[in-house]
């Protein structure tokens, strides 16, 4: 999308988005215009200031973060999306970033100093079309893992991210008659694109909460007609029970992990819709989609991103790809993915390059956590790995630790070092742990120490 026409559909957005004050964002809650309103206070309170805010958004009010991204967009402040809202979390961005203010759920969990800033509503017309930070700034950072290891922060521009809500609302035909119901709070880029940016760019209404338990999921999207599901893999596989029915939904959405080809299909007989998979990362953007309705493993790139197979690695281009990302010169990137080229333009993901894995949708660094434990007391090496969990839950992580503490011991030591996610589920405790004869790790051996447990 070309600047001009990025500026252009931009304007349009606001324009008619104006016309719309009466009607709800978030269901039975805020209207657009209380959206503008809030936006429109935040950006007064801003503009007395000599220095840029940056605010990091600790809440899950759709709403507010809405406002808070149009504020942002007409340049009265910066956004943080933090990965948790834990005291431990908050502290290491806030190392990371030194950012001055937030909007927070939960006040108390925020670094000694840090402005709590409480929105206020303005005036709409403070909210103007032809005011927007330049479409290739930096605007909104978002950090991926955290403590294991020093947290990954990526930027985004407003191209980035508006120019993917506008072609994800095309693409899977979205409208102002559409009603979201979504398991992911808004603070997760896969969140805020599905269940905050897309729906204001399609016009449409989001329930208000963040919905995770099972029956709470179907009896909130059939009582109130819903018609988009945006959640992730691990509330799919809640989803496996008897009663599932949604008659009105059109469209289920899934990130932020493989989803497991038992829940899709069960999902899929119980409710006669495939569920839409979205493949991406925070860094990259959305790359490419499939449904189990397409009888395929394959994934189809969307329209506007183009990819290759660079030796093993799928490379991609796209103005959904964060700025620092590191770019060849003719643009293109590498994913962190290995793949392999399929029929009708559509490749084949053949696992992780990097050793990231998913755990419950979160982002772990496998080599971060092997370090961690490296540095407790009486560890001689230690060794961690991913496993496929039971009936294909995402993965399991496992580690192998030479050293003089129980497993109890250590996982405790590890609790006060990593977020839960991060922590080793399966552990053995060995004397030594064995290399090849090449003096690397046997990671074949290791493995079936765990296989061989089951």
């Amino acid at each position: 999308m070309k600047k001009n026409e990025f500026i252009n559909s931009y304007n349009k957005l606001l324009i008619s988005s104006k016309t719309l004050c009466q009607k709800d964002f978030t269901y039975s809650g805020y209207s657009y215009g209380e959206v503008f309103e809030l936006a429109a206070g935040l950006k007064k309170m801003f503009a007395r200031r000599t220095k840029e805010k940056t605010i990091c958004l600790c809440t899950e009010n759709k709403a507010v973060v809405a406002a808070c991204v149009l504020a942002s967009l007409a340049g009265s402040c910066r956004l943080i999306l933090p990965y948790s809202f834990s005291a431990h979390a908050l502290m290491e961005m806030y190392e990371a970033t030194g950012f001055n203010a937030a909007i927070a759920d939960n006040p108390e969990e925020m670094p000694p100093g840090v402005e709590i800033i409480t929105p206020r509503a303005g005036s709409i017309s403070d909210i103007n079309a032809g005011e927007i930070r330049n479409p290739d700034d930096s605007f909104l950072l978002l950090f991926t893992g955290g403590s294991t290891g020093k947290p990954r922060v990526w930027s985004k521009s407003p191209r980035n991210l508006l120019a993917e809500a506008f072609y994800l609302k095309e693409k899977f035909a979205l409208t102002e008659n559409d009603l979201f119901t979504a398991t992911v709070p808004p603070y997760h880029i896969y969140g805020l694109l599905f269940s905050v940016l897309v729906p204001f760019c399609a016009h449409a209404q989001v329930l208000p909460d963040v919905y995770r338990f099972p029956q709470e999921i179907i009896s909130t999207t059939n009582k109130h007609k819903a018609s988009v599901l945006v959640s992730v893999p691990i509330h799919y596989r809640s989803l496996k029970v008897e009663n599932l029915a949604m008659p009105t939904l059109k469209v289920a959405f899934s990130s932020s992990g493989v989803l497991d080809r038992s829940d899709s299909l069960h999902f899929h007989k119980k409710t006669g819709l495939g569920i839409t998979e979205i493949y991406g990362s925070t860094e990259t953007g959305g790359i490419a989609a499939r449904s189990i309705s397409e009888n395929t493993e394959s994934w189809k790139p969307f329209d506007v991103v183009n990819w290759r197979v660079a030796g093993n690695r799928l490379a991609v281009q796209s103005d959904f790809v964060s700025p620092e990302v590191e770019r060849a010169a003719d643009g293109f990137c590498l994913t962190g993915d290995e793949a392999r080229a399929d029929q009708d333009n559509r490749f084949l993901l053949l696992g992780r390059a990097d050793g990231i894995v998913k755990v419950a949708g979160k982002r772990v660094d496998l080599l971060e956590v092997q370090n961690k434990i490296k540095i407790l007391p009486t560890v001689r090496d230690a060794v961690v790995i991913s496993l496929p969990a039971e009936k294909g839950r995402e993965n399991v992580i496992a580690a192998v630790v030479a050293c003089d503490l129980t497993e109890t011991h250590l996982k405790k030591l590890l609790m006060d070092m990593l977020e839960p996610y991060a922590v080793p589920r399966r552990v053995r405790i060995v004397a030594s742990i064995t290399n090849t004869a090449t003096g690397k790790i046997d990671r074949r051996r290791i493995e079936q120490l765990f296989l061989n447990d089951k």
